[in-house]
């Protein structure tokens, strides 16, 4: 990795940071702020952009225009939604900054802003958007979202793994979708796999799909409700990975993952939580399936 596209992850590493570990602090500072600066200040998400493209020689106005209008253009909306939805029973603004990130992501819409190798840049861009558009902006509540980890989101996270693990097991190999394999990875790789997992994986989806989707569903639709559905959606953002085709077996598996995962966040609203079964789901399936 160049130095630049170093300096842009240690960039999009801090909001991660400020947020999973002074949220409150954050906030409050932020709201101090005229509108027009809490607005307008997520144009600096652009900066990493900057960084890789000028220094990597790709880099386009087109591009630049949109890492720098699209936050102001989320934090716009979000900060309407503050205003008209005080309840934060969830409202089209919301639904529109969700789906504008979560398309993007999917579909990979901005992949091509890249250099080749360095597009989870991108996606990792799109989390701190999201968080300083929901947490800072939206002020969301019941998010979850806390890097302080705790004994009871390894209790809970373990626990839905063990009711998950052997679901997904049976319905996998009788759909013919994993296959076991012997791999045995020295401690030190399993560890270093599990951790980079857990936090470039699992935790950034889990914000998006419990954080925010489940959490603002079940305002209007109820827990479980809110869970079926925000676990559906999860599922169907599989639909387009290891197949050039629509992928339903992969839908199906994810969608069962979901369902545990979002039980998971939901026994303490903990995003941590459900990243650990998350993680723990996708290691295991890629040393030994």
């Amino acid at each position: 990795m160049t130095p630049a596209a170093l300096a842009a992850f240690g960039m999009l590493l801090v909001p991660v940071a400020l947020f999973g570990l002074a949220a409150e602090q954050v906030v409050r500072s932020v709201q101090r702020w005229p509108v027009p600066a809490r607005v307008t200040f997520p144009a600096l998400f652009v900066l990493p952009y900057l960084a890789v493209s000028v220094s990597q020689h790709v880099f386009h106005w087109k591009w630049f225009a949109l890492y720098a209008g699209l936050p102001m253009g989320l934090s716009w909306l979000l900060e309407r939604a503050a205003v008209v939805d005080r309840e934060q029973r969830g409202n089209w603004r919301d639904a529109s900054t969700l789906l504008a990130l979560g398309l993007a992501v999917d579909l990979r819409w901005f992949e091509g802003a890249w250099p080749a190798g360095l597009q989870a840049l991108g996606k990792l861009l799109l989390v701190g958007v999201g968080l300083y558009g929901f947490l800072a902006i939206r002020q969301l509540s019941g998010t979850g979202f806390d890097l302080h980890l705790r004994w009871s989101d390894l209790k809970t996270g373990l626990c839905e793994l063990i009711f998950l693990a052997p679901v997904l097991l049976f319905l996998g190999i009788e759909l013919d979708f994993i296959h076991p394999h012997a791999s045995a990875p020295g401690l030190a790789t399993a560890a270093l796999s599990w951790v980079g997992i857990f936090f470039f994986i699992a935790l950034p989806e889990e914000l998006y799909f419990r954080a925010w989707v489940q959490n603002l569903l079940e305002r209007r639709l109820g827990s479980r409700t809110a869970l079926m559905i925000s676990s559906a959606l999860f599922g169907l953002s599989h639909f387009n990975k290891r197949s050039v085709h629509f992928n339903w077996r992969y839908v199906l598996l994810a969608t069962i993952a979901g369902i545990f995962y979002g039980r998971a966040w939901r026994k303490n609203r903990r995003v941590p939580a459900s990243s650990i079964t998350h993680a723990s789901v996708d290691w295991i399936w890629s040393f030994w399936f």
